[in-house]
This record gives C-alpha cells, sequence and structure tokens, in this order.
C-alpha cells in the first residue's frame, strides 16, 4: 500500500454493559462546527525506521495526556482514509475522569485565509466517551471500520 503512514491507539473501556470508546475532535478552524465525521482514534505520523506501535503510544500520550502503561495492546489492523493516508491502529482497556482539555500539541495555520496572520491551534481540541454505535456516526468514516474490528475482537474474548 502508498501513501502516508499513522499509527493510533483507540482506548475502550466497559460502562454499563456496553464498550465505550475515547474518539478525539480535531482542533482548529476547519473543524470548528464539524461533528459527526470529524472524531478520530488520536494518532501521528510514523517517522522513519520507527515502529507504528511505538509511534501509536507516542502520539497518544502526547495528544490526550493518558498513558497506557503496560496495557496489553489489541492489534486492530490496517485501514486507508479518503486521500490515501494508511492508519495502523491498537486498542486498549483504560480509564480518563473527562477533566479539563487535553494537553495537546499545536500546530500554526494561517488564518484567516490569504491574511498573513499564523495562529496556533490544538491538534485536538476536545476528547469523549461514545458507544460504539453513537462512535460510527461521530468518527470518520474510513476508521469506522477500526470500531468494527474492535466489537469482534471483544466478541470473541467474551470481554463485551
Amino acid at each position: 500500500m502508498s501513501g502516508k503512514l499513522s499509527a493510533g491507539l483507540l482506548m475502550y473501556r466497559l460502562a454499563g454493559g456496553q464498550v465505550e470508546v475515547l474518539l478525539a475532535h480535531p482542533g482548529g478552524p476547519y473543524f470548528r462546527n464539524k461533528d459527526d465525521g470529524a472524531w478520530t482514534l488520536p494518532k501521528g505520523e510514523v517517522e522513519p525506521d520507527e515502529e507504528p506501535a511505538r509511534c501509536a503510544l507516542r502520539e497518544f500520550r502526547e495528544e490526550t495526556g493518558i498513558d497506557p502503561g503496560s496495557a496489553p495492546l489489541l492489534a486492530l489492523g490496517e485501514i486507508k482514509q479518503r486521500g490515501g493516508k494508511r492508519v495502523q491502529a491498537w486498542a486498549f482497556a483504560g480509564e480518563w475522569d473527562g477533566v479539563g482539555a487535553p494537553p495537546s500539541n499545536s500546530f500554526e495555520l494561517e488564518w484567516p485565509p490569504r491574511s498573513g496572520k499564523r495562529v496556533s491551534f490544538p491538534e485536538i481540541d476536545r476528547m469523549a466517551f461514545f458507544a460504539l454505535l453513537e462512535a460510527r456516526t461521530k468518527i470518520l468514516p474510513a476508521q469506522a471500520e477500526l470500531l468494527d474490528r474492535l466489537e469482534r475482537a471483544l466478541a470473541g474474548s467474551g470481554e463485551e
């Protein structure tokens, strides 16, 4: 497969007898008013000679402030997003108290366009847990397959 490779983690928990996943909402002006189909698993571009799983752990910590520690990682495989970007993903069971904004990295963008002004925006402006049914509506369409894979894996393990 060609295209840039990103790697990410999908944190999940069992709440009220159902699986919930932690999704991140991209920051910046282009996503300010977008909700359904805009959320993502925390991920980042794999550096040359970097192990994708190591990248996924690093990016998750940097973007969420949550340290998965030594939690076992469940491989969810690879998907291809519109535009050709490939995403390798792993899932792990974890918790987040939901307090405060994520300590995400930031990026600069000329905003408003053609203004000559550079403005800094967080890569992630908020995070939330969603039950799988709602998560399928919130997540980028190409990443919905990762939710299906997680659900099948958990059903097979008896954890769901």
